[in-house]
């Protein structure tokens, strides 16, 4: 009816286990979740702000709107003038360009 003494103490030490066996695969999903959804997700933000960075005018680019146009004014760090039609100019904020479909060559001298 009792329990000896010795049943008792292995009770003792089984919730440290618990902490650890529940412990080490949380850890385990947090270090899956950082190597396959964090860590390129930064790594196409910096893409993109290196993209924004490089802009200049008479690149081709498309917005996240689905505006096809040339970048005809580089107006400040916030905002860009693009020819969406001949003779038609809107302006749009730099980050909601989506891709520089062609690029320009600098030029030299």
């Amino acid at each position: 009816m009792f329990a000896t003494p010795a049943f008792a103490q292995a009770a003792g030490g089984a919730g440290g286990g618990i902490l650890n066996s529940m412990l080490i695969p949380m850890l385990l999903i947090f270090a899956i979740m950082y190597f396959f959804m964090i860590r390129p997700q930064q790594k196409k933000m910096k893409q993109h702000q290196a993209m924004l960075g490089a802009l200049r005018r008479n690149d081709k680019v498309i917005t996240q709107g689905g505006l096809i146009g040339k970048v005809t004014n580089v107006k400040d760090e916030a905002e860009v003038e693009v020819e969406i039609a001949d003779g038609v100019k809107v302006r749009i904020v730099r980050s909601t360009i989506a891709q520089v479909v062609s690029k320009t060559e600098p030029v030299e001298g």
